[in-house]
């Protein structure tokens, strides 16, 4: 397996769970004097980014860049897919594309957080999932063009209303019949969701595309109560060598954060 840290540019809101929030280039470059193989980049928008120079970033300190994140999408952009406006679903979705096209251009994955949206009161399960499966399926069309894969994180409850477990992840995406989305679980979400998080993971088996790791109080593993060697071995027992990403609070700052994460991970990634 190889070990990411989730960054973003330095505009970025609070609302971007990152470490390090600073220009791009000067973050890939802890995050590579500190051992990672890859940075996650959580983003707003395809253009807060220079491709030329996160390119030659990335081939200068030998990173890989798996996925883009879009959190920030819902929580600055303020569009998500299960709105009821069809315009403000349109926008969400036409955002998300954009980001496909960038993830195409690295050989990244596509995540889907938050960006989802939830149930709004007055409406039922089945309206809000309708109006998700749609405005998905037309991005997972588009990113299969495109050579994407895109990845549905589940989000705890007190975050969003909708597809909080991974096994509610696993059966939405039975709905959506698209080959090229994959589950994204995230060991801080499944602690308070998922009654096992090694039983989810094997449930799940082969839908896993991607992985986030936070221990049970979203500070850096190995600074909480998961048993995250158990984690890991279950993941190796579904035979999945993708990235495990570090997507962490910055405390008791960021650096220490970041070194935390990376030094117990070692330990437990032989």
């Amino acid at each position: 397996m190889k070990i990411g840290l989730a960054v973003a540019p330095e505009n970025a809101l609070p609302s971007a769970f990152v470490v390090f929030r600073d220009k791009l280039e000067i973050s890939l470059a802890k995050a590579a004097r500190l051992g990672y193989d890859g940075v996650e980049l959580a983003l707003l928008d395809p253009q807060q980014v220079d491709r030329r120079r996160i390119r030659a970033a990335l081939a200068e300190h030998g990173l890989g860049l798996p996925v883009i994140s879009t959190g920030q999408v819902f929580s600055e952009g303020k569009v998500w897919f299960t709105h009821p406006e069809e315009r403000i679903r349109r926008a969400a979705v036409e955002r998300i594309k954009g980001l496909i096209d960038l993830a195409a251009e690295f050989g990244a994955m596509v995540n889907i957080g938050r960006v989802r949206g939830y149930i709004h009161e007055g409406e039922t399960h089945e309206v809000a999932e309708g109006r998700f499966l749609a405005g998905l399926a037309e991005c997972a069309d588009h990113a299969a063009a495109a050579g994407v894969t895109m990845i549905l994180e589940p989000v705890n409850r007190y975050e969003i209303n909708y597809i909080n477990s991974v096994p509610q992840a696993v059966a939405a995406l039975g709905k959506l019949g698209r080959p090229n989305v994959k589950v994204m679980p995230d060991t801080f979400h499944m602690n308070i969701e998922d009654v096992s998080i090694t039983g989810s993971l094997a449930a799940a088996s082969a839908l896993v595309g991607y992985v986030h790791l936070a221990d049970s109080n979203r500070w850096a593993p190995g600074q909480g109560h998961l048993d995250f060697p158990a984690i890991i071995a279950a993941l190796r027992s579904i035979g999945y060598d993708g990235y495990v990403t570090a997507e962490i609070l910055p405390y008791p700052d960021p650096d220490t954060a970041a070194q935390q994460a990376i030094a117990y991970l070692r330990q437990v990634i032989q």
